[in-house]
């Protein structure tokens, strides 16, 4: 599966909290759809990683280094899920948003290079994006602060004993961090 194709499968989580802002369901009806959403994503990660479950669409949609640990769209449904629980519509929105479309965005300014740390054309696209996607939601500070804690997740890859972490994990927790000193030094 080509990388746009996986940007793509990536930007479809967006459908969850875009319900919320749509009207076509509460903060609580998304909340319970999320957490479906991780049960199944760790369930099918138990199969493949502990019964050898293999499917061609774990072929087409992880990538090398994901094979024999939880896969990035496990990942990316935690994040996203513990953001929605622990936050209000205002924040926890625009931090998933900021993983669904921004991190794609992301990817496709970058090539699919594997950089420690991103280039600085990638970073501002990035930082772009995701003020765009806050500022509706909460005031251009608290935007600011929760795209510039995205970008930082999204353009500099810590390793932790020689294990990468991922992306997928770090831009929703981060960007709703940013988002939350933003609300509370300014409003």
């Amino acid at each position: 599966m080509s990388e746009l194709a996986r940007r793509l499968v990536h930007a479809c989580g967006s459908a969850v909290p875009l319900a919320y802002v749509a009207g076509v369901a509460t903060w609580e009806e998304v909340r319970l759809l999320a957490i479906a959403g991780t049960l199944l994503a760790l369930a099918l990660e138990a199969l493949r990683l502990l019964a050898g479950f293999d499917h061609a669409i774990y072929d087409r949609l992880t990538r090398e280094y994901e094979q024999d640990n939880l896969a990035g769209y496990a990942l990316y449904a935690i994040s996203g899920t513990v953001v929605m629980l622990l936050t209000d519509p205002a924040v926890g929105v625009p931090a998933v948003l900021m993983l669904t479309l921004g991190d794609p965005v992301s990817g496709l300014l970058s090539s699919g290079e594997l950089r420690s740390m991103k280039r600085p054309r990638v970073l501002v696209g990035m930082f772009g994006v995701c003020f765009l996607l806050a500022v509706p939601f909460v005031s251009p500070v608290a935007a600011a602060l929760g795209a510039a804690a995205a970008t930082v997740a999204d353009g500099v890859k810590p390793v932790v004993r020689g294990y990468v972490i991922d992306d997928n994990l770090t831009i929703p927790p981060a960007a709703a961090v940013g988002m939350l000193v933003g609300l509370r030094v300014v409003g």
